[in-house]
């Protein structure tokens, strides 16, 4: 699996580190981050989520704190949030089931997710509603994340453009619409990845937006026939 998207520009504030809990920006502020986006993506409903962990955070996930910070992200807490020391408590409490299954050795190859990064999670997340989804992320360093995996699509996700993504029937005319709504808000596509779903009749889609996406255009989207659900998941978040 090609790892390029990797590669990036980092300033003297990257490097140091962001505002966080400590102790570690890859392995704590990056974990949070990357759980919080999970979250949104599920639409911040999560009855129970699976963290699969591979390389460094296979080994280290304990020690340095990042399964309690994958988990705060998972409740929605920021880096900083003096709670992240106490999730394990606060999703008990809050009724979220949760496990951590490191990805070690034999257990981690054929998934193509084990030679992306060393700071790798794959959060497998079942809704209160029962629905089901499957991100993958990377910790990067000094607390900047990517979103490289996205319910089977490859996917690009920094948190520097706004992402459009759709559940919707896998029927004509659907993708079409959304391209058709974007054009007249004067909104180019940088980046489009779908997902038919094998022995389903859904289909999945990832588009990662140049320019602010307003809500209306998020509401639009949702009354297309056969749209089951649209995320927007804008920078801030």
């Amino acid at each position: 699996m090609k790892t390029e998207y990797l590669a990036g520009s980092y300033s003297v504030f990257d490097i140091a580190g962001p505002v966080m809990v400590g102790p570690s920006s890859s392995h704590t502020a990056g974990a949070a981050r990357l759980g919080k986006m999970a979250r949104v993506l599920a639409h911040n409903s999560v009855r129970s989520v699976v963290f699969q962990l591979y390389g460094s955070f296979a080994k280290t996930y304990k020690g340095h704190g990042t399964d309690k910070a994958l988990l705060a992200g998972i409740l929605g807490f920021d880096p900083w949030d003096e709670r992240l020391r106490d999730s394990f408590r606060i999703a008990g409490e809050s009724g979220v089931d949760y496990s951590f299954q490191p990805m070690e050795g034999s257990a981690g190859e054929g998934t193509g997710w084990e030679s992306v990064h060393p700071n790798t999670v794959r959060f497998l997340i079942t809704t209160h509603g029962g629905e089901k989804f499957d991100v993958v992320g990377c910790s990067i360093g000094g607390g900047k994340v990517r979103i490289v995996g996205l319910n089977g699509i490859s996917v690009q996700f920094t948190g520097e453009s706004p992402i459009l993504v759709t559940r919707h029937l896998d029927s004509p005319g659907i993708i079409a619409s959304i391209a058709s709504l974007l054009y007249q808000s004067r909104l180019n596509i940088g980046n489009m990845r779908v997902s038919r779903k094998r022995h389903s009749d859904t289909a999945d889609m990832y588009l990662e937006i140049d320019g602010s996406v307003p809500k209306s255009i998020v509401e639009q989207i949702q009354e297309l026939p056969g749209m089951l659900s649209v995320v927007l998941l804008q920078p801030e978040e």
